[in-house]
Order: C-alpha cells, then sequence, then structure tokens
C-alpha cells in the first residue's frame, strides 16, 4: 500500500532511491556538578573544544575551496563567526562558574536557551537561525566528548537520506557522494541545510514529521521537493505519474536554462527590473550569472545573533564591504536591523508580551540610537566604495521617517568631521509592510527615493492571521482584494511621487503571483536568487495587458473561490481554493 509521507517543499525537484534511516548522534548529557577548585579545568575544556570544533569547520572550508566549492565553503563563515565570538562562549562560562555546572551541560543548557529566542520570534529567516545555533553547539559538545566524524564512512550515492535534521556538513558531504535527496523531520525552508540544498540541486522535504519511523531502510522512496511529498511503497499509477513529472521537470530545467544570460522583459518588450534578496555573499555570484541588477534585500540581523553585545562599527563596515566588492558596480539594498525585543542583549533585557507588535525594526532602532548610529555609520562608509541604498524596516509614520533621516544626516556629519569618506548618493527608503505604511504610501514616496513592499508582514497584518499558527494558516492569502488594493496603491503611489517601488517579499518570487504584481503595476521584482529564472520565464510569456486585466478583475471579487479560478486563469492552469 501506498504511503504518502507529507513535509514542507525546501528545495525544488524530483528524485528517487532507497532511504537510508540516519539515526541522530545522541550526546551524553548529564547534569553533574564540578567541584569549585575544578571550574578552571572545566573552563579550560570548553576553550579547547570551542578551538578544536573552530579549526574542524576551517579544515572543513578549506577542503571546498581547494574543491574549486569557493561559493559553498563561504556557508561556513557563519560557523566561524559564532565559534569565534566571545559573546556565544562567555555566557556558557559563567554558567560554569555560577551554577558549577559541566561544560557539556552548560553548553545543552546555554544552547536551549538561545533556541528557545530563536522559535518566539516572527520572523522566519530568523527563527530557522535557531538551527544553526544547534549544529555548531553540537559540533563543540562532540569534540568535548571525542566524537569523530562518525559518518564519514557511509556511501551515500544514489541514496534518499531521511533523519531528524541535517547539518550543512552533512548535506555537503553527502552532495560530493552524489546523494539523490533528503527528508527530514526538523528544519525548515529557510535552515542553512535547506539553502544550501537548493545550492546544490539536491531536491529536499523539511518538516516532514515521523518520517523516520514511517519509513523503512532500503525501501524505494519516490522524494517530490517541489510539492514537500513523499512516497513508498507506490503503486503502479504512482509510480508512472512520478515518472512523468521528472521527465517534465527535467525539460523545465533545459527551458529555464535558456533564460539565464537573458534580461528580464515581458512578452510586450517591457524591461522589468529583476533584484535579488540575499543572506550569503556566494549568492551574489549566482546573482551575476542570472544577469540579475543587484540586491534589493539585504538582511542584516545575522550580524546581531548568537550574542550578548551589538556588533561594533568595524564588523558591520567589513560585512557590507565584502557584498559591495563582490557585485561590481550593482547597487546593494541594505536593510537595517529588524529585530524585536524578542532579542535581547544583555545590557536591555527586556520581555516583550508580543514581538510581532512592540518594538522592533525602527522602533527599537530609534529606542536604541547609540546601535542604530553604529549601523549608520557603517553603511555611509561602506557607501564610499559602491552603490548603497538603506532601507528601513517597520516604518507607520511620516515622523518615524523624518527622526530617521535626521539621524542619517547627523551620522554623515559625524564621519566627515572624523576624516572618513561617505557615500554621496545613497538612496534611502523604507519597508512597506503595515497597513499603515501602504495606506499614507504617498506621503512617504514624496520623501524618500524608493519604497519597498514586504507582503509576508503585509499580509499577515492586514488579515490579522500568524501563518505559523495552524488553527488560521489557511485563511494566509496573498490575493485577498485588501491586500491586492494596498499593493496597487502603493505602487500608484511611488510612480506619481517618482519614487521607485519594488517587492521583496515571498509573492515577488512566488510562480503564482508574479503576473499578479505585474498587472497591479510592479516593475521592480527582488526575488530569492532560485527564483530568478522562472520569474524571467514567466515575464517573457506575459503581456502587462493580459495580466492587468484579470488582476483588475480580481480586485473587485470577494469571493475566494471565484479569486482562485481567477488566479488560474491569469497562470493559465488550475490554482485550487
Amino acid at each position: 500500500m501506498t504511503l504518502e509521507i507529507q513535509g514542507v517543499a525546501a528545495s525544488r525537484g524530483l528524485a528517487d532511491g532507497e532511504a537510508y534511516i540516519l539515526q541522530r548522534r545522541r550526546a551524553n548529557l548529564n547534569d553533574n556538578k564540578v567541584a569549585k577548585s575544578n571550574v578552571k579545568t572545566e573552563i579550560e575544556r570548553l576553550n579547547l573544544a570551542f578551538s578544536q570544533a573552530h579549526l574542524q569547520v576551517i579544515h572543513f572550508r578549506d577542503d571546498l575551496q581547494e574543491r574549486g566549492q569557493s561559493e559553498i565553503a563561504s556557508f561556513f563563515e557563519a560557523q566561524l563567526l559564532m565559534l569565534e565570538d566571545d559573546g556565544l562562549i562567555e555566557p556558557i562560562r559563567e554558567l560554569i562558574r555560577a551554577e558549577l555546572f559541566n561544560a557539556a551541560w552548560a553548553i545543552h543548557t546555554h544552547r536551549q536557551h538561545l533556541i528557545d529566542l530563536f522559535e518566539s520570534m516572527d520572523d522566519d529567516y530568523l527563527k530557522a537561525r535557531q538551527d544553526d545555533v544547534r549544529h555548531v553547539l553540537d559540533r563543540v559538545i562532540d569534540q568535548l566528548q571525542d566524537k569523530g566524524e562518525e559518518r564519514s564512512h557511509i556511501d551515500w550515492a544514489g541514496k534518499i537520506v531521511v533523519a531528524d535534521d541535517l547539518t550543512p556538513a552533512d548535506t555537503v558531504h553527502m552532495q560530493q557522494q552524489g546523494v539523490a535527496g533528503f527528508i527530514t523531520e526538523l528544519g525548515g525552508p529557510l535552515s542553512h541545510a535547506a539553502i544550501l540544498a537548493r545550492s546544490l540541486g539536491i531536491p529536499a522535504i523539511t518538516g516532514a514529521i515521523g518520517c523516520s519511523q514511517l519509513l523503512s531502510p532500503g525501501e524505494i522512496v519516490l522524494l517530490n521537493g517541489t510539492s514537500g511529498v513523499a512516497l513508498s511503497a507506490p503503486d503502479v499509477y504512482s509510480e508512472h505519474d512520478f515518472r512523468e513529472k521528472q521527465r517534465n521537470e527535467k525539460q523545465s530545467r533545459r527551458d529555464l536554462a535558456k533564460y539565464q544570460d537573458l534580461p528580464a522583459v515581458t512578452a510586450c518588450g517591457t524591461a522589468i527590473t529583476l533584484k535579488a534578496n540575499i543572506e550569503l555573499e556566494e549568492d551574489v555570484k549566482l546573482l551575476r550569472k542570472f544577469k540579475g541588477e543587484g540586491v534589493g534585500l539585504y538582511r542584516t540581523e545575522f550580524l546581531y545573533l548568537y550574542r550578548d553585545t551589538a556588533p561594533d562599527e568595524e564588523e558591520h563596515y567589513r560585512n557590507y564591504i565584502r557584498i559591495i566588492r563582490a557585485l561590481k558596480g550593482q547597487p546593494l539594498t541594505i536593510r537595517t536591523l529588524d529585530l524585536g525585543a524578542d532579542k535581547e542583549f544583555a545590557a536591555e533585557r527586556q520581555h516583550a508580551m508580543n514581538p510581532a507588535l512592540g518594538l522592533r525594526g525602527i522602533r527599537r532602532s530609534l529606542a536604541n540610537q547609540s546601535m542604530f548610529m553604529t549601523q549608520l555609520r557603517a553603511i555611509l562608509r561602506a557607501a564610499a566604495k559602491g552603490p548603497v541604498h538603506i532601507m528601513f524596516p517597520m516604518i507607520t509614520s511620516l515622523a518615524e521617517v523624518e527622526q530617521t533621516l535626521e539621524l542619517l544626516t547627523q551620522a554623515r556629519g559625524d564621519l566627515r568631521r572624523g576624516g572618513y569618506k561617505v557615500g554621496e548618493d545613497v538612496k534611502v527608503g523604507v519597508m512597506v509592510e503595515v497597513p499603515a505604511a501602504a495606506i499614507r504610501a504617498e506621503s512617504f514616496a514624496k520623501h524618500l527615493d524608493f519604497l519597498s513592499i514586504g507582503t509576508n508582514d503585509l499580509i499577515q497584518y492586514t488579515l490579522a492571521i500568524d501563518r505559523d499558527d495552524e488553527a488560521v494558516s489557511n485563511l494566509y492569502d496573498p490575493s485577498h482584494p485588501a491586500v491586492l488594493t494596498l499593493i496597487r496603491d502603493t505602487i500608484a503611489a511611488g510612480q506619481k511621487n517618482g519614487a521607485a517601488v519594488s517587492v521583496c517579499g515571498e509573492m515577488a518570487g512566488d510562480p503564482d503571483y508574479v503576473r499578479v504584481l505585474l498587472g497591479l503595476g510592479l516593475r521592480e521584482f527582488s526575488v530569492p536568487i532560485n527564483a530568478m529564472l522562472e520569474v524571467k520565464s514567466i515575464l517573457a510569456s506575459t503581456t502587462i495587458a493580459d495580466a492587468k486585466k484579470l488582476t483588475d478583475r480580481m480586485l473587485r471579487e470577494d469571493r475566494k473561490d471565484k479569486q482562485s479560478l481567477l488566479l488560474g486563469q491569469l497562470n493559465q492552469r488550475e490554482i485550487k481554493p
């Protein structure tokens, strides 16, 4: 009997092969206390384990670079930064000093504290960074307990690996041996293992609860990383359908490859600006390969994670300079810090009843101007090396814009008086991600160079829906006429006042909504790297007049079933309500 396992689509593609059930290596943890006289020795053990883990990651990174996989090697820079950061290790040392915890238990305790913090965050990208904490600190615990790389001897060729979780190192090692695909219980599409799988072209599903228990070693599994479904013991009809999808997917890949060197242009000849949302330096190489026109969203939150103190100006500056140099003259849009009160630093412990509606985005930056000025100074200095746009998140009022611009002017003046070179033509804009900003978009457009619509939050706030809440997530609807109206009006406000408007949320890279946004008037898309070629192909097969005709009907339609029908007509395929 065919068994269907449902998960979350993490890396597109179809694969089949024998299941390999990978059991997690369990650390032998206990809460035994150390004697006060042994605290110094225990901290020395901890320091040594961190150093050994650091050397292990360096070796892994260098090996990838020697193999010519420098783009993939860059994924491990984040782990090195964590292992080098006193903000990660010092709280663990303090647990040993104050609580007399053994080193492994102190790591486990602090790791759980950090994971709980990440889990409470509203932003999906930041929430996914808990996996990085888990993987890095597990590596340190392995060093404490003298555990080697126990998986290195396994032949992964042609296997569908089924596991509770995978580290980036697991992902790369298995890819080098020809693994067919991954199914995991934990993680998500924004975890670094999933991002790596997409970069390496490995089909993957995450969030497949119970997969390790439901599947048996050696049985044939059909994995669909595009739909998030895996089948075991498939009947003849299921297998026939899967093989047909495989053939179609291979043809689709060949078709999309044709767009790699082509500009983003509609069927009616309108040029579209296509930028990328990036998270890592190696994404820039793919951006250039796919002929993108710059970075429309560069998140900076990762600089503040895994630590008890905020990064200094030089750390900011070095990070931005690396991206600017890699872009070679293309614009970089840097979004300033968008963390809420759910991410605490030691100097500012606080508790937010609802982080999504609390002190986050620009509110937090204006409440902590010293930290904000550090980031602004670094961005302005970096802008002297290449074109930079600054984007401020969670703006709701013109007063916030004016106060922010005053601080930017102050930072520029301070730098010049200190003898620093600063960017002279830094474009300034805001994220439109709450209804208040969309409704007053014209007011913002008169004072700014650009507006960038963050559809993820805009949809949630407009419809009062938490898409992570299973009880209401089915009501999360990008095609709701209220959402479409806010997007249309924001685009129109920008066009009327000479401010560029882009969409950098998930809608921009979703094949179902590219034509919708085009019909609403959008002419600049900022999408994930792996969506660029498909977006180009959709644009090339679309006329603006046809897109606008059906989108106008969607704006007037309140019934969900009819909305879905119109969306299907627009995309020339069936879309279920």
